[in-house]
């Protein structure tokens, strides 16, 4: 055993060193570590070195030779901005989404190349593609994770980096396959409420269900939050999301095309940031089959998994919630939303989007508002971060032009969390007004989603300091300051919404922990 594993580790030398002799593929290595617990085992070596090589096993299958894999990413625009010189047609961005879809098409089914030079932009973006290949080559298959195609808004979004991977000379000849998966990320209100028919267009194109079945692997989705929450306000982003999980789901299933999807969220209520448990409770119960995959970022990894208990904790949590989750599924006795619960929340994601709109997005001064209560001027000058925080790289007007960490970050600075609550006090209040209060109570005691929505409001609302807010209003001129009592009337309207839906005469009183933690922190 000591002459088989010094072999070993020299060939992993010579692998590391990129010399002859050594491991093609992480496989290759893998191969070697079974052949010795199959020996171990075989002569009673159980308990005299069976246990380390087993560990080494799960720290290949953990790990391989690349120690985590990389996703890529790419806005959909770029990619069009490449065919677009590669075909030498320069109203190609402005031509209809079916049009391009349509000459995509045909050109993925005749191989068409490029015709014309491309410029630094569209080399840097073929060139990706053939590092990914390189990668998957020397690291192995799971180097190199999804390839996802961000501001994904129709079906020739996912065409076009399938062409361009083509045009890069990655792709199979023989099964049609490119060593990538394409991943939509639908991140817009519109893109979500879209992201059916958006994949129902994909498949129907024979070029792409044919890379699909020589990949073998699930279709890869991605539903965003933030963009959705930051166009629409926190209660229409969340029903779009639901609904666009339930709608994918369905889709790739009548496809016949297994496919999971990828939760693309912030640490932040407002971007999607809820507790994992309370997630997985929420989600469509269709949806649910056992996979969970997420994004955790900044703060929320040191927060959920810096200390070993506390990784654990969450852990436990998640998977505890998705096990039960996925057996009620599959039994069929998971609870879903009725068709009048589904119109009431529909009904009320449409005015608590037309209440956000019509201040943050169509009011024209609200802009210069939010960057004189904030120090969103501060968060602009710091050097961390490896792109702008404005769309486009130069800032811009309205909260469309800001992107949605920052803009997030912003209002949490200021005490106002505006992104967690604001338009949903004026539709709960309109909906209470019309219809009495005792439908939005019901819904809450039985349907999971609605009531992991509330709360999460509620907690929002509760992390508000108004009397902190106050003092970055000071900075604001006076022309501006109407904005703050329009803020101040709509936190009244949701917190009186809330406690009433919940019955509770204070915020959070169903959560002492969380509330006195509040309390706790807030001198």
């Amino acid at each position: 055993y000591r002459v088989f594993f010094a072999q070993v580790g020299e060939r992993l030398r010579h692998t590391y060193e990129g010399r002859a002799g050594r491991y093609e593929r992480v496989e290759q290595f893998r191969a070697d570590l079974l052949l010795a617990t199959r020996s171990l085992k075989s002569n009673r070596g159980v308990h005299a070195g069976y246990q380390l090589v087993r560990r080494l096993l799960l720290r290949v299958d953990t790990f391989g030779f690349h120690l985590a894999s990389l996703d890529l990413k790419q806005r959909a625009d770029v990619h069009h901005r490449v065919i677009a010189q590669g075909i030498d047609d320069a109203q190609w961005l402005q031509r209809p989404q079916a049009e391009r879809t349509e000459r995509l098409a045909g050109m993925l089914a005749r191989d068409v190349g490029p015709v014309a030079p491309l410029d630094a932009l569209g080399k840097r973006t073929l060139a990706v593609f053939e590092a990914a290949q390189q990668c998957r080559a020397r690291f192995g298959e799971r180097s190199i994770g999804n390839y996802i195609v961000a501001r994904t808004q129709g079906a020739e979004d996912l065409l076009a980096p399938l062409l361009l991977a083509r045009w890069a000379g990655v792709d199979d000849r023989r099964s049609g396959a490119v060593g990538l998966d394409f991943a939509p990320l639908f991140e817009s209100g519109d893109s979500l409420r879209g992201a059916g028919r958006i994949m129902r267009d994909v498949l129907a194109n024979p070029d792409y269900r044919e890379h699909l079945a020589a990949r073998r692997v699930p279709q890869p989705l991605f539903v965003g939050y933030s963009q959705a929450g930051r166009d629409s306000g926190y209660l229409a982003m969340r029903l779009a999301a639901y609904d666009a999980q339930r709608e994918l789901s369905a889709t790739l299933a009548d496809a016949g095309q297994p496919a999971v999807i990828h939760h693309a969220r912030g640490g932040s209520v407002a971007r999607g940031g809820s507790r994992l448990d309370a997630m997985i409770s929420a989600a469509p119960p269709e949806t649910i089959d056992g996979h969970l995959t997420i994004t955790e970022q900044g703060e929320i990894i040191s927060q959920n998994y810096g200390l070993k208990a506390n990784a654990l904790r969450t852990l436990e949590r998640a998977f505890g919630t998705l096990g039960v989750a996925t057996l009620a599924s599959r039994r069929g006795s998971a609870r879903r939303e009725t068709a009048g619960e589904h119109e009431i929340l529909a009904r009320l994601a449409d005015g608590s989007r037309r209440a956000w709109r019509s201040l943050v997005v169509d009011e024209p001064d609200f802009h210069d508002f939010f960057r004189s209560t904030t120090p969103i001027d501060v968060i602009e000058r710091m050097q961390v971060g490896s792109r702008s925080i404005w769309e486009g790289g130069a800032a811009g007007s309205g909260a469309l032009s800001i992107r949605s960490t920052p803009w997030v970050f912003a209002w949490s600075q200021s005490r106002h969390f505006l992104p967690g609550w604001y338009g949903a006090g004026q539709a709960l209040a309109d909906e209470i007004a019309a219809r009495g209060v005792d439908a939005l109570r019901d819904m809450h005691g039985s349907w999971s989603f609605f009531a992991s929505v509330v709360s999460d409001i509620e907690s929002q609302l509760a992390r508000c300091d108004l009397s902190i807010a106050d003092h970055y209003i000071e900075l604001v001129s006076p022309s501006l300051r109407r904005y703050a009592g329009v803020l101040k009337a709509e936190f009244e309207r949701c917190r009186e919404a809330v406690l009433a839906i919940k019955e509770e005469a204070d915020l959070l009183d169903g959560d002492r922990t969380q509330q006195r933690a509040i309390q706790l922190r807030n001198p």
